[in-house]
């Protein structure tokens, strides 16, 4: 793993694998490069993979203040400056990682190849905006524990807990989240909608939706590929946080798409 400081803030990443392409990895709220692990041996055998902890997440430097999602597609543009990597890239995004992923290749289509949204998180809903705010209150009040289990009954429920082990460390992370940085995260989702960025992009498209996420469910996640030119839709067994979740599902997938590209 390495550390790089950008024009307003550090972030850890790490790059691997090696071939003629990049794929670049943006995770889930939540989450951390690590949860990328296991998908990672199946996408770095033929070519470059970066993935890194997002600002305000794992041993990125925290948030203070505001989250602005532009800055953090923006964050995606400095890594590739400072690790040399000049040509387009294919880039991945789950959750909120989706829409950073997506706003990248809006912000600099002209080094995108490709873009992978897996069930993404561009907007919240109006009636679930006033529960994403109090939960930003109760974490800047209080600690990650206070508010695990509900997050985690929506986002990691037991139909999904394939591999015990990988629930124990997924959750063992999310527990060491800076509760600050997550409350900024949340309160940038209540006043984000990306939407309207769909029917801008130009590259190959590709977007997932997990039949067990109550959160973005193929419901929500269709009229996004829909609104998408030439974007592909494919429903997997999975849920909101699919490469933990079900990481030869996603793993294959992902390689199929960028094979046929």
């Amino acid at each position: 793993m390495q550390w790089i400081e950008l024009a307003d803030t550090a972030l850890r990443y790490e790059v691997s694998g090696t071939g003629p392409e990049t794929l670049v990895l943006v995770h889930e709220m939540g989450g951390t490069l690590d949860s990328w692990d296991h998908v990672l041996p199946a996408l770095n055998a033929t070519r470059r993979v970066l993935r890194y902890d997002t600002r305000g997440a794992g041993q990125s430097e925290k948030i203070a203040g505001t989250a602005n999602i532009d800055a953090m597609a923006d964050d995606v543009a400095g890594l590739l400056d400072a690790t040399d990597i000049t040509d387009k890239v294919a880039i991945a995004g789950c959750a909120v990682g989706g829409a950073i992923a997506l706003n990248f290749a809006h912000r600099h289509a002209a080094r995108t190849r490709a873009l992978i949204l897996m069930g993404p998180a561009l907007s919240i809903p109006a009636e679930r905006r006033e529960t994403a705010l109090a939960r930003a209150a109760d974490l800047e009040a209080g600690t990650m524990r206070d508010v695990v289990d509900a997050s985690l009954a929506t986002s990691y429920p037991p139909v999904v807990q394939f591999n015990p082990e990988h629930y124990r460390q997924f959750r063992a992370r999310w527990l060491a989240n800076d509760p600050r940085s997550y409350a900024a995260i949340n309160r940038m989702l209540v006043g984000m909608d990306l939407n309207p960025l769909c029917a801008t992009l130009m590259c190959p498209v590709l977007v997932m939706a997990g039949r067990h996420d109550p959160l973005r469910s193929p419901a929500v996640v269709g009229p996004v590929a829909r609104a998408i030119p030439g974007a592909r839709f494919v429903e997997i067994e999975s849920g909101h946080f699919m490469a933990v979740q079900t990481p030869d599902i996603v793993a294959s997938t992902i390689n199929e798409f960028l094979n046929s590209i």
